[in-house]
C-alpha cells in the first residue's frame, strides 16, 4: 500500500525544483503513530534513494534536535505524526509552502483516535492546489458504495 502512494510523490517530486535549505517538503505524509510513520520512512528511504529524494520521519517520544535538523537542511518528503510536526510548524523550524502532495495514511484511524482538529490545522497551511490521497485499510459503507 505505501508505494501506491511513495512512488508518485517521487515522479511528483522529481518534476519540481529542487528543495533548498530552510524550504518545506514538497511532499507530506501523516500518520497516526510513530510506528506506521518508522515503516512508511523505510519504503521511503529504500525508493527515493536512487531519485536522490531525501526523507525525514517527524513524531513524538523522540529528540527533536535531529528531526530539526533535518527540516532545516530541507528534504523532499516529511513523514509526520500531527502533533509533533505541529509543534515544528508554530516555531517556524519548517513550512508547508511547496507542499503539493498530501497523503493522509489510514486516514479513518487518525479521525477515531481524535486528529481532526490538529489534521485540520496542518491541511490549512498547505497550498490549496494541492493533489491529496487518503489511505484506510477499511471503508464505511457509505465510502464503499460510492465507490461501487
Amino acid at each position: 500500500k505505501t508505494l501506491a502512494y511513495i512512488l508518485p510523490a517521487i515522479v511528483h517530486i522529481n518534476n519540481q525544483p529542487s528543495v533548498m535549505r530552510g524550504e518545506g517538503p514538497i511532499a507530506l505524509v501523516l500518520a497516526p503513530t510513530r510506528e506506521l510513520a518508522q515503516q512508511i520512512q523505510q519504503v521511503a528511504t529504500e525508493f527515493g534513494n536512487s531519485s536522490y529524494v531525501r526523507n525525514t520521519c517527524i513524531f513524538g517520544g523522540a529528540p527533536k534536535g535531529p528531526q530539526a535538523r533535518d527540516l532545516e537542511r530541507g528534504v523532499e518528503i516529511v513523514i509526520a505524526t500531527p502533533g509533533r510536526l505541529i509543534d515544528f510548524l508554530e516555531r517556524g523550524t519548517t513550512n508547508l509552502h511547496r507542499c503539493t502532495y498530501l497523503v493522509l495514511d489510514e486516514a479513518d484511524r487518525m479521525l477515531d483516535m481524535g486528529f481532526e482538529p490538529q489534521i485540520r490545522k496542518i491541511v490549512e497551511q498547505i497550498r490549496p492546489d494541492r493533489q491529496t490521497l487518503m489511505w484506510s485499510a477499511t471503508w464505511p459503507k457509505e465510502v464503499r458504495k460510492l465507490a461501487a
